[in-house]
């Protein structure tokens, strides 16, 4: 079997372009699966799940009428401002990979899962738990193969009364398979392991892997009703109108042109969600995303109350924060899911040929020589906070910060710095060591990290050539080819313990890149053959823990081998963690109750059902 790569780049790893700018996709991980087979069933309609929507008389947004902010009431409006607009509402095909479809997707899409905001783990949306060995949910067979089901919520049902079924997860898989294809700018599919639909119920939905592993808990992000979607253009038909909604909102409009664009949703009348006290979800009458393309006109627009929801960039010197929150905002900051680091090229196509990459005590002497708080405070970005871990941004229950270790020790650098030059036979007296820095030069962050960097190594000896480059050369060429020195990027993962055999598969011998390939590679040579580390102990002993990762199907097991596994990364100094990207997000709480933000690629929309407005 074969699935689309990268069809929603933010599915599971993505190169992030810059720090103040869009994520630049590239090579991901797809959680995309393989088509499904051809069997067909077209599900009754049980009269018990098409649910009558029938509002309280609390739903007047009268300006002389006071309403308790605790408890939850119907109507209203809420408008939430962006300065993207989305390519598509499609999250399949081309385009869709973009940040904002997913922000308005959590309006009208569904999927089998979604991302808890504390733990970080994936929880169960449209489906009843998700699969397990320990309940049930997946059973592991005696010649190594799997059965995963998927048990569907009863009372799920899309917008049109249809329930969703076990047709729809099969149709998902080919409707996935055929989008990622729509057009040249998709990336080529890649082999996966076998896999085979095996049950189609009214309510469940059951494949075999061929091999035991996690990976089925990333797939089916969004849901693709086959009722509606079977006989349409999967590449065209979606792309400016939406299918029957199995969220909480329906499209109502989407104003393309002008100075009003817009995309505006009302309620599904056939939610299936309730709150804990019984009422059916959404609370709010209707949703309107706006498109207001500068940063500072957005901040305008909130400040003066003309939209009530905004995720603005963490810092900007003009945003009125502190009046925001005098005036009744809730300003909600949060470390994200991007997360930036310095690494090293272990590859023969390096371009420095005097490299010393290779050799441990040199790296420990920049690990040891960059004191990183210093680094990003000279460099204007005194709020990020260091970050010591990269696990963690996956699971909370991963997290163990191994990179604590390299506190700033000036001498310690010194001394390591003379050993690795006695590795190296080299004087280094006379013919200091030297790095080709490489990173993007589109935007302030990494260029003023790059300038500080060359003083902080000068101070124990190491020369450094600043060698910036376009984005687009240097996700390009400069990454596939392994044509650098030391590099700064930032990696966006997907959360929960399933994504991370796939993460540290970044840093797996086994996983060279290719020439001119989009695959989920090891652009960092580091243990790969031909590499100046092919023969490391330690990279032996990750791709040892790597291929137990991979074969895993307990996530505790996983938690555990993941720690060990960035140990080894951080003891051999593979990568250097910088910082994790601050989000924020702002709401009128003084008029919108409900919103919280998630600091996932949930992102702020993700409990939309559960806004609601109080008095005005």
């Amino acid at each position: 079997m074969r699935k689309g790569m990268a069809v929603v780049a933010f599915v599971a790893l993505s190169i992030g372009a810059c720090t103040d700018a869009e994520v630049d996709p590239t090579a991901a991980p797809s959680t995309t699966s393989p088509p499904a087979v051809s069997s067909t069933v077209v599900p009754s309609i049980p009269a018990s799940t098409t649910t009558t929507w029938s509002p309280p008389p609390t739903s007047y947004l009268g300006p002389t009428v006071t309403y308790d902010p605790d408890v939850p009431r119907y109507g209203g409006e809420v408008v939430i401002a962006d300065d993207q607009e989305p390519p598509t509402l499609n999250p399949f095909v081309p385009g869709g990979d973009n940040f904002i479809v997913w922000i308005i997707g959590q309006a009208h899409l569904a999927g089998a899962y979604d991302i808890d905001p504390d733990s970080l783990e994936l929880i169960p949306e449209l489906v009843t738990q998700i699969p397990t060995v320990g309940n049930g949910g997946v059973v592991l067979n005696g010649d190594g193969s799997m059965d995963v089901t998927w048990q569907i919520r009863p009372e799920a049902v899309w917008s049109d009364g249809v329930p969703i079924s076990g047709t729809d997860f099969a149709f998902t898989l080919e409707f996935e398979e055929t989008a990622a294809e729509c057009s040249e700018l998709g990336s080529s599919p890649e082999p996966l392991p076998d896999l085979a639909v095996t049950s189609i119920e009214d309510k469940s939905f059951t494949a075999r892997f061929s091999a035991a592993s996690l990976e089925h808990e990333l797939m089916f992000r969004f849901v693709v009703p086959q009722h509606a979607v079977a006989a349409s253009d999967y590449c065209e038909d979606w792309n400016v109108t939406a299918w029957p909604a199995a969220g909480p909102f329906v499209l109502d409009e989407w104003v393309k042109d002008g100075s009003d664009r817009h995309v505006r949703f009302v309620r599904n009348t056939n939610y299936w969600k309730t709150d804990g006290a019984g009422n059916q979800l959404p609370y709010l009458d209707e949703v309107r995303f706006e498109f207001i393309p500068e940063t500072e006109n957005i901040v305008s627009a909130f400040t003066n109350r003309r939209v009530d929801v905004i995720q603005p960039p963490p810092f900007l010197p003009a945003m009125p924060r502190e009046r925001w929150q005098e005036a009744g905002a809730d300003v909600q900051l949060l470390p994200g899911p991007v997360w930036e680091h310095l690494n090293f090229q272990f590859g023969p196509d390096n371009r420095n040929l005097d490299s010393l990459n290779g050799i441990l005590e040199f790296r420990q002497a920049i690990a040891y020589g960059l004191d990183r708080r210093a680094l990003l405070d000279d460099a204007g970005y005194e709020w990020l906070e260091v970050s010591n871990g990269v696990v963690s941004h996956s699971t909370r229950a991963a997290s163990s910060e191994p990179w604590s270790q390299y506190s700033y020790d000036r001498q310690r650098a010194i001394d390591l710095l003379t050993i690795a030059c006695d590795r190296a036979e080299r004087d280094c007296a006379a013919n200091p060591p030297n790095i080709i820095y490489s990173t993007t030069s589109n935007a302030d962050f990494r260029p003023r990290v790059a300038d500080q960097l060359v003083e902080h190594l000068a101070d124990i000896g190491i020369e450094v050539d600043l060698q910036l480059e376009d984005s687009q050369l240097f996700f390009g060429e400069t990454l596939e080819t392994g044509d650098w020195d030391m590099g700064n990027w930032a990696w966006v993962g997907q959360q929960g313990a399933a994504a991370l055999p796939d993460f540290l598969g970044l840093f797996a011998p086994s996983r060279p890149p290719i020439d001119g390939g989009k695959g989920f590679q090891n652009y960092y040579n580091w243990g790969t053959p031909g590499s100046s580390t092919e023969d490391d102990e330690a990279a032996a002993q990750f791709q040892a823990l790597y291929e137990r990762l991979v074969a895993s199907t307990d996530a505790s097991e996983i938690v555990d081998l993941a720690r060990q596994a960035e140990e080894i990364l951080a003891e051999q100094v593979v990568i250097i963690p910088l910082n994790t990207r601050a989000v924020l997000g702002v709401v009128w709480a003084d008029e919108i109750q409900g919103y919280r933000m998630n600091p996932t690629l949930s992102s702020h929309t993700w409990n939309i059902e559960h806004w609601y407005r109080i008095g005005e």
